[in-house]
């Protein structure tokens, strides 16, 4: 992403990984507002990389295309799906910022940690290496291979979810309002007459 004269992000490039780690999309995209900042530091993007790129409606079809019924897997997904004007289902995507074994307690609270250190931690790569350019990709294929390496315990957890908001619509088609906020209140849910 790059800065925009709004003050708000821009998408500027988006790389898709296959689960083999093979690059199916590079592709840079044309911000439709005025760029005040390139983040080249961060991004590796430069004015050129930009001045023949697409516009965001073509790259998001191509995407959209690509990631249709399939799982997604990256960290910070949200912030990339709504910077393409995008939207998955829930239970379609595998964010390695929100995976709790990977989050940290700050005082209480889950905190999501950052890639570099998590690739660092749990795959004991080093990515984002200060002063050298930043690989979208490199990025790409960090957060596969630590959803890879919880696997099967993600998926476990997903279908324990997919099951209790399956028991929640139920739940809601079936109960009384009053019932249903007893439920969800942990509270016992009155005897019918």
């Amino acid at each position: 992403m790059c800065g925009t004269l709004t003050g708000k992000s821009a998408c500027a490039r988006v790389v898709l990984v296959d689960w083999k780690g093979r690059t199916v999309l590079d592709e840079y995209v044309k911000p439709r507002e005025k760029v005040t900042d390139y983040r080249t530091f961060v991004s590796g993007i430069t004015a050129e990389d930009l001045v023949d790129a697409p516009d965001i409606d073509v790259v998001r079809e191509k995407v959209q295309d690509l990631i249709a019924d399939k799982i997604i897997v990256g960290h910070g997904l949200s912030n990339d799906l709504e910077c393409l004007g995008l939207e998955h289902p829930w239970n379609m995507i595998r964010d390695t910022a929100y995976y709790e074994p990977f989050m940290k307690n700050h005082f209480g609270q889950m905190r999501p940690r950052k890639l570099k250190e998590l690739a660092e931690e749990k795959l004991q790569r080093e990515i984002q290496v200060d002063g050298q350019a930043h690989s979208p990709s490199e990025d790409a294929i960090a957060a596969l291979d630590l959803y890879k390496s919880h696997r099967p315990r993600w998926e476990a957890c997903m279908a324990s979810q997919a099951k209790e908001g399956k028991r929640i619509m139920i739940a809601q088609q079936t109960m009384s309002e009053e019932d249903y906020q007893h439920y969800f209140a942990g509270l016992p849910v009155p005897e019918y007459r």
